[in-house]
């Protein structure tokens, strides 16, 4: 069973879902844009017989708290430091990060920040790399970077909190739509549209131009540490490209590496797929250091 918690950590209530043994490999799990943890509700429970699962939302998302931009700064740093002293708050020690979207750049400040920490990664759509961010997608955010000021950069960037373009990060580079429920974009959209949400939007895509001076770095870490790796990426996004998977196997020796036929939200459409090669990778590169007995 799912547990559905809070805790407060510097003064924001972070909300979390919890399940499995604790005496089992752990795997947190963190959310991308515009979701939450409610992106892990059917993968959870595929995993949680073998595996303790934690997917906390970030402040400003799902159900943790929504400090407006003057109360909280809502940058990809803070963010990171404030779901590192979640994990700290529940006692977590050891774990695997699963990645994808926004958690990249949140999980990867955390691994570089604790190395001796991580024991796996488990990448979905998740870049480390320049060669994943291809103008296409990029070009408004990229624009709003230099002209922030500017309401024509503003209404760029702001069409990526629309409702089209919600249901469009789910139903793009899929061949089958049937798969993808309407409850993954309207449950989305509707804490979107919570007053005050559109800014801390803004400012995260604003605060998303310091991700890439920091690849360099996290791409050190790979090739230091060496934590094994499951790359699983939906092929045909046009978010985080195909061409930022491939890196990864420039810089870490020990890679399952897996492309799907679809898009940016892979476990909608792949959930059986990934969750097979989640328990294949844990089961042969983490679990053996524990004792299940």
């Amino acid at each position: 069973m799912t547990h559905h918690h809070t805790v407060n950590i510097n003064g924001q209530d972070i909300f979390y879902r919890e399940a499995g043994d604790r005496r089992n490999p752990a795997i947190v799990l963190l959310h991308g844009f515009p979701t939450s943890s409610f992106m892990f509700r059917n993968l959870i429970p595929a995993l949680e017989d073998k595996y303790y699962l934690v997917a906390p939302d970030f402040p400003g998302f799902g159900q943790s708290s929504m400090p407006a931009v003057h109360e909280y700064a809502y940058t990809f740093d803070n963010l990171s430091h404030t779901i590192d002293a979640f994990l700290g708050a529940i006692g977590l020690e050891k774990y695997s990060l699963y990645v994808m979207d926004y958690g990249a750049p949140v999980g990867f400040r955390i691994a570089a920040r604790h190395p001796e920490k991580v024991e796996g990664l488990i990448v979905q759509n998740g870049n480390a790399y320049v060669e994943g961010m291809e103008d296409g997608f990029w070009a408004p955010i990229k624009k709003y970077w230099t002209s922030p000021e500017d309401p024509a950069s503003i209404a760029g960037a702001s069409v990526m909190t629309a409702p089209a373009s919600t249901r469009w990060q789910y139903e793009d580079g899929v061949k089958d739509l049937s798969l993808v429920s309407p409850d993954t974009w309207t449950h989305d959209q509707a804490l979107l549209d919570r007053p005050g949400n559109g800014d801390i939007q803004l400012a995260l895509f604003f605060d998303y131009q310091n991700n890439p001076p920091l690849y360099p770095g996290w791409q050190a870490y790979f090739r230091t540490w060496q934590p094994p790796a499951l790359v699983v990426w939906g092929k045909n996004d046009q978010i985080f490209v195909e061409s930022g998977a491939h890196p990864y196997k420039r810089d870490l020796q020990n890679v399952d590496f897996h492309l799907l036929d679809t898009g940016h939200f892979a476990l909608e459409t792949h959930l059986p797929q990934i969750a097979t090669l989640i328990d294949r990778f844990m089961e042969r590169e983490v679990a053996p250091k524990y004792n299940r007995a």
